[in-house]
Order: C-alpha cells, then structure tokens, then sequence
C-alpha cells in the first residue's frame, strides 16, 4: 500500500509518462510517411518508380527507388480491398517490383501491448532506478520525502535484556520504573503517577548506550523504533520536521512502545550558538521534535530514549522536565563492573579454567565495554592462531597489550646503542615509581618495539580503585614519567627524542595541577580552566587574560624542573640498580614485575633502608581516565 503524499508523486510520474507516449506516438506514425491516392500508385508504377510494395487487409506499403526527383519515404495507400489482388500482383511481377503479401495486420491487442504497456512498463523501470539513486545519494528518494527511516523492531525482536547489560548497575536501575510502567501502567495511572516522557542517556563513547535503550525495549517486549539523529537531516528545508511527525505518528499507531534516538545533539543543538545565521533545516527539525514532546500524551506508553556524549550543547529546551524528564549517566565502569562485563563477552568463548578475569578487570582501568568486548574477541584471535582449543591467561594480557600499544613489530632492528637507549630509559621509568611512595607497582618492562610507535614501554598496574588523587600522587607521577629521559641523562649523559610522549603527558598533568585542581600556592584555589566535553576528549578551555596564562607556564614549567631534579637524583643514588636491571633487560628483552622487585629488593630491602626515597610502597595510584594514561604506557 502507498502512503499518501508516495501515491500523489506516483500519479503525477504516471501521467508524465502517458502524455510523452502519446506525444511519442503520434510523432513516430507521422514520421517518414506519406499517403496517396490509389491512382497515384497505378502512375508510379507504371513509371516503374517503385522498388518494394506490401500488401495488408486494406492498405499498401510502398517503398519508391531512390532518386533524384522522388523522395525515399514509406508510402501508406488506403482503400484497396475492392482491387483484384491477383491482378496486381500480375503487375507487380510484370514491372520487376518486390512485393510481399498479402499481409494481415498485427492483433489490436497486440499492437496496444506494444505501443502503450511496453514503453509505460519501461519508462516505469527506469523511474525506479533513478528515484533509487536519489534515495542513496540524499538520504531519502522523492518518493520518501518527509517520511521517517527508523528501524523498527517488533516485540522480542531486540533480542537484548537487562542480562545482556553488565557494569551499569544504577542505569539500569532507572530504567526499571520505565519497563514497569509499560507493565502495569494501571497503577501509575490509579496513582496519578506520570510517566517520564523521555530519558536522555549520557557517557563517553563505547559504555552501552544503545543496548541499555535495546535493553529496555526486549525488558518491556514492546515495539522499538531505532535511528540516529543525523537521519533526520536532509538538502531540502522542512524534510526533518516533516520526518518527525511522521515518527511520532506512526509511534502513537504502535503504542506502548521505545523511540529510540542515538546521537542527538546532530539535530538537537542548542539554538543559541552565538555565531549568527544558524542552521534553518536544524532548528526546524529540534522545533518539531520539541513540539511533538509536548503534544503527545505519555500516558499511552510512547516513551522516548536518546543517547549523546555531549550533554553541554543540547538546546536547554529539550532538557527541561516534560521533554526530557530524567538523565540516566551511563559512565566508564570500575572493577566490580569491568569484572562483570568481561564475564557477559566471555560467554560465547571458550575459557580455559584457571583464567582469573578479576585480575583482568584490575589490568583495565578506564575501559568501557567496546574496549573489554575487543580485548576478549582478541584473545580468542591469538587462542585461535596459536593452535590452542580455549582462552589461556596469557591471550587476555597479550590481548591487553596489543589494544593499548600495538602488536610486536618483529622486522624492525635496533642498533645496540639504540637498544641500550631505550633499556636504560625503560628501567629509568620502573625504578623511579619503585623508589617513590605514592605510585602504582611495576608490572611488565619491555624494549621489544610495538607497531604503534612503541621501542619498549613500562607498564603499572593499579591494586584497587581510587577515586580521589592527591597532590603528593601527581608530583610521583611526573616524576615517573620523567624518568626516563633522566635516566639517558645519567646513564650516557646525553639526551635523545624517545621521552617524547612522557613530556607531553608531564606537562598536561602538571598544568592541571595549576589551572584545574588548585595545588599552587600562587593560585589557590582559583579556577583558571573549565573541562568541556568531559565525556569526548576533556579538552580544558581556559578562563584567564593572556598574562595570567604566562604565570601559569611559569608555575607548570616549576613543578617540570622539580620532579625532573628529583628523578634524577634518585637515579643517581641508585646507579648500580640502574645498571643492573638494564643489563638484565637487554639480555631477555622483557622483566615481569616479580623479577624486577626481586632484584630492587635484593639491593635495597625495606628494612634497612633510612632513605625516604628508597622505600618500596604498593599504594595505589589514581584512576586514570583513559586505559593508556592508567597503565603508564612509556614510550620512545
């Protein structure tokens, strides 16, 4: 069946067609065709003008010789059924003419068939494929035009429930009420209890988003309706608008059930951008959108679901209770939550018995469920390469590594020097954050090159998790992170581009302490930078005049030069450890965590020690916000 607005356009292509075939057909019967008279016939052909003649129920068809002074045309005669047809024929034999017949004429039935079905059947075809061009290249034929692309899954047909959600406990628990209601709305209702008209899920990239919203949808066993927000965007001014009441429309046809909108800041942007002109098309769709919020009636069990991870430029308008009643923060998991969803993807692998997934979970800090969902999918990758029928323990950690630096990159061969290099500047990073007191255990060192630019890395691993950081945890971590580049400095007295991405990192976390969490003296406790899309990159936004920002280099470049000198120091009250472990490095390639605090240990036990900067310590460091950051990835 066609909808209204697609039959009006099929009518209007349809009549098109008829009248160029009409158009069509009388041009083709006109063309190269010329009537005579009968006794013009019996003149050209005794002039012997004539080189072909066929003979049909009542008409002639005469081809006339080419010459000079007769045109070659297809000559049409009527009104010979009363001639003697032998007796021409006699003729046309005696002046050496060509003739073929007689001949009846085609069926009627055939000839419509052929001169108005065909052509119609074929112009037909070819509309389709043009309108199905269209329909690529814009993102909606003329054809579809004002009419919603969702994906609409039937009840059940999600095929996803609370079960298959792990790590989002109190999400989870926000969407019950809705699932409920859509249950046993009567109580609600008898109650005077309203249902929320729309919840916005809100977390970083890869946290579960639209299977929280799929989750709801296969809980309640209701219809869900499924499309981004860029779906609504069209070339043509008042597309989206008109896409939206047609959502919403057929949303009221198929109630109770799920709207379900991913990424809607593309067209739900706060209108108030600041820059002048705006986009009409935008604000006509956000303006529809919020206007149909309005008017339907939640007590009908149409509940809307949207997904962003840039809540901060959502037009407060579609924020406001009776739009978007409740915000749902779907944010990165801690352990306990990171535990469970590595159990969730885990399911369908075959593991072997002695894998520990908690010690998994504490290698992860800062991965959603995308990163542990490939992590396990790598593992099985590597079981499967290796010849292996199950997961080991060591697929998971290799795993780890292969998403966080890169695979081994087997062909490419260092120097010596170039290898002693990067083992000194290596073992620089671990026994810096051994001998300091507020940092995380050493797990693995390693100079074997990765094919992310890696020529060896240090890895540290958080016991527990932590929330809170102090300013003592962020000075040891610049500290470790410069350690590296001291140690080339005590080692070779020299320096070299390997501390590249240890500078980087130095310096943004001290500039935090300056502008962001309030740990210098000099400012206090002023804010002199704001976080914007927290959820995306974090990117710091500054608050200050130009000369407060140079006072503000001035204070991060001190903290730099302190911790430089205090990792420098320490390497150089530890030279012989320094050496030890680099020699033992370049010779296997690759410490554990054990055998380096063997050897730390071995040289400097804790009881013996009265030097503040050679005690051991286990305590834990913060939480890192991304997974590289946390596993102290040292790179040269």
């Amino acid at each position: 069946m066609f909808s209204g607005k697609k039959l009006k356009y099929l009518m209007y292509y349809v009549t098109g067609v008829l009248i160029l075939l009409i158009a069509l057909n009388s041009v083709m019967k006109s063309f190269g065709t010329k009537h005579i008279k009968y006794s013009t016939f019996e003149k050209m052909l005794s002039e012997k003008k004539i080189e072909e003649v066929q003979i049909r129920d009542n008409e002639l068809v005469i081809v006339p010789k080419s010459e000079k002074d007769v045109e070659k045309k297809i000559l049409y005669t009527a009104n010979i059924e009363k001639q003697n047809i032998s007796t021409l024929l006699d003729r046309l034999k005696a002046a050496g003419v060509n003739y073929d017949g007689p001949v009846k004429n085609n069926n009627p039935f055939m000839n419509f068939f052929l001169e108005w079905i065909l052509p119609l059947l074929v112009f037909m075809i070819i509309g389709r494929i043009i309108f199905g061009s269209m329909e690529k290249k814009m993102g909606s034929g003329v054809m579809s035009f004002g009419k919603n692309n969702a994906k609409i899954y039937a009840e059940n047909e999600t095929g996803k429930t609370f079960a298959d959600v792990a790590g989002q406990d109190e999400a989870k628990e926000s969407l019950v009420e809705i699932v409920d209601f859509l249950h046993n709305s009567e109580k609600y209702i008898k109650i005077g209890a309203k249902l929320p008209k729309g919840a916005l899920l809100v977390g970083p990239p890869g946290t579960g988003k639209t299977l929280l919203a799929k989750a709801v949808a296969g809980e309640a066993k209701v219809p869900f309706f499924s499309l981004s927000g860029s779906s609504f965007v069209e070339m043509f001014v008042g597309m989206g608008a008109a896409r939206v009441r047609d959502l919403f429309k057929q949303a009221e046809e198929k109630a109770p059930c799920i709207v379900f909108i991913d990424e809607i800041d593309a067209i739900g942007k706060s209108r108030d951008s600041g820059m002048g002109g705006g986009n009409d098309e935008r604000e006509q769709t956000l303006n529809q959108l919020l206007a149909q919020m309005d008017g339907f009636d939640a007590s009908k069990g149409v509940v809307i679901l949207a997904a962003t991870n840039r809540p901060e430029v959502l037009d407060k308008a579609l924020l406001r209770p009776g739009r978007f009643d409740r915000r749902v923060i779907v944010d990165t998991p801690d352990l306990k939550g990171r535990e469970a969803i590595l159990k969730v993807h885990s399911k369908e692998v075959k593991m072997s018995d002695d894998v520990n997934l908690e010690s998994v979970a504490k290698a992860t800090p800062g991965a959603v469920g995308a990163d542990l969902a490939n992590m396990v999918n790598e593992a099985a990758l590597l079981a499967v390469k290796k010849g292996r029928k199950a997961v080991i323990q060591e697929d998971l950690e290799e795993s780890i590594e292969i998403i966080i630096a890169g695979k081994e990159k087997k062909d490419r061969i260092m120097s010596d020097r170039e290898k002693r290099t990067v083992a000194f500047h290596e073992v620089g990073h671990a026994l810096v954050a051994a001998l300091l007191k507020h940092t995380d255990p050493v797990h693995k060192i390693t100079i074997i090159p990765r094919t992310m630019g890696a020529l060896g890395y240090t890895m540290q691993l958080p016991e527990e998790e932590k929330y809170l950081v102090s300013k003592e945890e962020m000075t040891d971590k610049i500290t470790v992170m410069l350690g590296g580049r001291a140690a080339e400095e005590v080692e070779f007295n020299a320096i070299s581009t390997g501390a590249s991405n240890d500078i980087e990192k130095a310096t943004q976390t001290a500039r935090n302490m300056v502008t962001i969490y309030g740990m210098t003296e000099r400012f206090d406790m002023m804010a002199l930078e704001s976080v914007s899309n927290r959820y995306l990159d974090g990117r710091p936004v500054r608050n200050c005049s130009a000369q407060t920002e140079a006072i503000i280099d001035e204070e991060t470049l001190k903290i730099i030069k302190e911790s430089h000198g205090k990792a420098i120091k320490i390497l150089e009250d530890n030279r012989e450890l320094l050496t030890a472990i680099s020699e033992r490095l370049i010779e296997k390639e690759t410490l554990m965590g054990d055998e380096f605090m063997e050897m730390v240990n071995g040289v400097f036990p804790e009881e013996s020690s009265k030097n503040e900067n050679s005690e051991i310590s286990l305590d834990k460091e913060e939480q890192i916000e991304d997974t590289k950051d946390t596993k102290e990835e040292q790179q040269n």
